[in-house]
C-alpha cells in the first residue's frame, strides 16, 4: 500500500513481461475481487457511499459501478481476442460512464450482484485458456499497442485491487469501522 490515495496499490506496469507463474495467482485475485468489494462497501449508508474516496475523485457508489462497467468490457476484450485476429478493441469513457445515472443513483448491490455473476464466467474462461490463448492479443486504438490476454488478466488483477484499496481506505480515514 502506498500513501497516494489516487493509486493506493501502486501503477500498474503495462510494459513488464508477465511471469507465467503469476497469472494463476492473479485469476485467483480476480475470482475473489467481487467479495472483497462487497466486504468494502458492507454498511455504508447512502451519504457514505456518495463520498469521494479522495478530493476530485469518484463517488463509493461510483466506483462500485465503475468496477462492473470495466470488467464487462474485459470480458468483451478477453472474448474478441480469443476468436479473433487481434482485434481492435472498442474504447469508452469511462468517466462520462460515471456521470450517467444509472452509475449515479443505483443502488451498488445491482452492481454487486452483476459482478458475482460476471466473475464466475470471466474466471472459468480464465481457468480454460493454455499458454496458446493467453498469448493471444488485442489492439488498443488509443495506445496503439497491442495487449497480451496474459498481461490483461495481471491489469484486472490489480484493476480489483485498486478500486477496492480506494474504498477500504477512504473507510479506514473516516473511521467508518
Amino acid at each position: 500500500m502506498t500513501e497516494d490515495l489516487r493509486f493506493p496499490v501502486g501503477r500498474f506496469d503495462p510494459s513488464a513481461r508477465p511471469d507465467p507463474a503469476h497469472v494463476p495467482r492473479w485469476i485467483d485475485e480476480i475470482a475473489e475481487a467481487p467479495a472483497r468489494l462487497r466486504a468494502a462497501v458492507e454498511g455504508l449508508s447512502d451519504e457514505q457511499l456518495d463520498t469521494p474516496y479522495r478530493p476530485g475523485g469518484w463517488s463509493v457508489r461510483q466506483v462500485v459501478h465503475h468496477l462492473a462497467d470495466s470488467h464487462m468490457n474485459a470480458l468483451a476484450r478477453f472474448k474478441l481476442a480469443l476468436t479473433e485476429d487481434e482485434p481492435t478493441i472498442k474504447p469508452y469513457d469511462e468517466a462520462a460512464w460515471a456521470e450517467l445515472e444509472d452509475t449515479r443513483a443505483t443502488p451498488p448491490e445491482v452492481s454487486l450482484t452483476l459482478l458475482d455473476a460476471l466473475h464466475r464466467r470471466w474466471v472459468a474462461l480464465l481457468r480454460s485458456l493454455g499458454p496458446d490463448e493467453l498469448a493471444r492479443t488485442f489492439r488498443h486504438p488509443e495506445t496503439g499497442r497491442s495487449v497480451r490476454l496474459d498481461a490483461a488478466v495481471g491489469l484486472y488483477a490489480w484493476h480489483g485491487r485498486h478500486h477496492v484499496a480506494h474504498v477500504a481506505g477512504l473507510r479506514e480515514r473516516m473511521g467508518w469501522g
